[in-house]
């Protein structure tokens, strides 16, 4: 084997372990990104570290703080290109400079128009050997939600539905609890924790009244912002998700939402955001406003309605679908995605990279929307 193959293998070695580092505080950085860091010094890690929220410390500054002097001629290895500007927190590139380090691997460049090959360029001009590329997928696919977000300002959208084998997601008398099994619905709660927010309809606000909050046994799961599509402001002041407490709650109306209604949602502590002056919320001026606030991430659990419009206004990044073993039937029993549907398979919303995962019975999908 040549050397430099033994070190491509190395760098993804322990890239991996960068990358794995990142991935513990899934959920806890937005708008930042997900960002691991390790400092190997011959052949082993000395040092460690992973950035956990914004405004504190970012990952290669507590690598460094763990490596001491240990960092002097050492390599790290970092899942995003360094920083480059003064934000929340100093330039990390500098401070790797700054600390000796000989050699930087890097899965992929930044690009946030703050950094952008500029924290490349500082580490360069400082005589740091820099390498860029390494296990850059993975990076990529760790850090969907920020490049997404950083790059359009809009939130990276999850559509999640929980359906039989023929596609119901209730009976035809509204029944559905539980189509799927409680292994499914674990994994709902655990996906719930990493996104900024979560949106439902109306319909689903008037016929279930959930809380929406993320409940994760034998550990405190984040709630997210609760954001209700809701035109003419008709979301009870009884309903949970007014009353609860739990999480900060949105309810997103049009310009023709009777005053009276919109004032005492507004007075029982809900935040309205008006989108649109027609008949039906402007989804698109809705998540333009949720990235605004760095709502970066959005997890639906509407119904076949607002999954639809979501679909048609081209706002969904990718589908999980919980799908068990039964079977409903039912020309009346609801599907997970209503509304006018596609008038021909042309125009039918295709998902790639699709995925299957077992869920003790029932069968997660994931896929990404592919964009024509």
């Amino acid at each position: 084997m040549k050397e430099s193959e033994v070190i491509r293998l190395q760098d993804e070695d322990f890239m991996r372990v960068a990358l794995q580092m990142a991935r513990n505080a899934e959920g806890r950085t937005s708008p930042n990104p997900l960002v691991g860091a390790v400092i190997v010094r011959d052949g082993r890690i000395v040092a460690a570290g992973w950035h956990r929220k914004a405004g504190t410390p970012h990952a290669e500054v507590h690598a460094l703080n763990m490596a001491g002097d240990l960092a002097r001629g050492a390599t790290l290895y970092v899942t995003l290109e360094p920083c480059a500007h003064y934000g929340r927190t100093g330039p990390c590139a500098k401070a790797v400079a700054e600390a000796g380090i000989a050699r930087v691997v890097i899965a992929m460049r930044d690009p946030n128009p703050l950094v952008a090959g500029k924290g490349i360029k500082i580490l360069e001009d400082a005589g740091v050997q820099v390498t860029c590329g390494v296990l850059e997928e993975e990076a990529i696919a760790l850090n969907e939600v920020f490049l997404k977000w950083i790059t359009t300002k809009m939130p990276f959208v999850v559509l999640k539905t929980a359906m039989t084998l023929d596609g119901k997601i209730a009976t035809a008398t509204g029944e559905s609890q539980w189509i799927t099994n409680e292994t499914s619905r674990r994994r709902v709660h655990e996906l719930r924790d990493i996104y900024d927010g979560i949106l439902a309809g109306i319909g689903t606000v008037l016929k279930d009244d959930p809380s929406l909050t993320t409940r994760i046994p034998g550990r405190k799961g984040k709630n997210a912002i609760r954001i209700i599509v809701d035109s003419q402001a008709r979301t009870p002041l009884t309903a949970k998700v007014v009353t609860d407490g739990a999480a900060p709650t949105i309810v997103a109306v049009t310009e023709q939402a009777p005053k009276e209604r919109v004032q005492a949602l507004k007075e029982a502590g809900v935040e309205i955001i008006t989108a649109g002056s027609g008949e039906h919320v402007d989804l698109k001026a809705l998540m333009a406003k949720l990235g605004e606030r760095e709502i970066c991430s959005v997890f639906v659990e509407g119904g076949g309605r607002v999954n639809f419009s979501l679909l048609a206004a081209g706002l969904v990044d990718k589908v999980q679908a919980f799908i068990a073993p039964k079977l409903i039937g039912g020309r009346e029993a609801l599907t997970p995605v209503e509304g006018e549907g596609f008038v021909s398979l042309a125009d039918a919303v295709e998902l790639a990279r699709v995925t299957t995962e077992p869920m003790d019975g029932d069968i997660l999908l994931t896929g990404y929307v592919a964009r024509r």
